[in-house]
């Protein structure tokens, strides 16, 4: 699996994970790579605070011809995750690769994921009309990481922010403020420009320890290959350790009194 982030916070990613019982990381710019049991991507989905996704890993390999990638894309075991029906748009990235076309990258990868499951399904093919499996091609220097985004959208979408004041503040990073400013439940948190509420918010969940994905939905949720149980036992585990009851004082000012309001509202 692979927890990516904005760079600069992937020691606090890491230390999350570590929190959650990961060991074993691979940490590199912008992600952060880990192994789990299946629940493991549900439990990262759940309580992530500073990550942007949760990707699974479905092969690395060297190409530096597009037949090369098409074969070795093929080769992976597409038809272990994706059912018949599913939605399988293709994403592309390329850094320093001998194939710098994205659309091209992109165009091949998906043949070779049709061609992998027509061999499994035995048909041509597909309509598209299930769950959504969105693919990454990523190449950087000649290696090719293809991945299954679980998260769907961003993990920044917690689900109480439907309205939004002038440039705002990402809930993932206001989290990463809040971890590298060392605040405890014990300690006054004060936010004298608290704009639509994201800091004290993201310090409350905090403080609380409630899950930041207990709000909100998930790709992978509706994925066959992840059993509707891991899922459930995921948001049981965050039930059991949330404190409703921590006594917090956090405080919010602003001088708009439109984002005072919306504040309130998220709140």
């Amino acid at each position: 699996l692979r927890a990516t982030c904005a760079f600069g916070l992937e020691s606090i990613v890491a230390n999350e994970l570590r929190a959650l019982g990961y060991e074993n990381l691979l940490v590199d710019r912008g992600k952060v790579d880990f192994s789990g049991p299946l629940n493991a991507l549900c439990r990262a989905n759940m309580w992530l605070r500073c990550a942007d996704r949760v990707l699974l890993i479905v092969g690395e390999f060297e190409a530096r011809t597009f037949d090369e990638l098409f074969d070795q894309t093929t080769a992976l075991p597409w038809a272990e995750w994706l059912p018949e029906d599913a939605e399988f748009p293709v994403d592309g990235k390329s850094v320093k690769s001998q194939l710098y076309s994205v659309p091209a990258c992109q165009g091949v990868a998906k043949k070779a994921v049709v061609e992998a499951m027509g061999r499994t399904y035995g048909r041509a093919k597909f309509e598209e009309t299930g769950a959504r499996y969105r693919i990454q091609v990523a190449l950087l220097k000649d290696k090719v990481t293809l991945t299954l985004d679980t998260s769907g959208e961003g993990l920044h979408r917690r689900g109480y922010r439907d309205v939004s004041a002038p440039a705002p503040l990402r809930e993932t990073l206001a989290a990463a403020m809040i971890y590298m400013s060392h605040w405890h439940p014990d300690f006054v948190l004060a936010d004298p420009t608290c704009g639509s509420g994201t800091i004290p918010i993201e310090a409350a969940l905090m403080g609380r320890n409630i899950a930041p994905g207990t709000m909100r939905s998930f790709d992978a949720l509706k994925w066959p290959a992840v059993p509707r149980k891991s899922w459930t036992e995921a948001l049981e585990e965050a039930d059991d350790l949330a404190k409703p009851q921590q006594a917090l004082n956090i405080i919010g000012s602003d001088i708009s009194a439109e984002a005072i309001e919306m504040s309130r509202h998220h709140a």
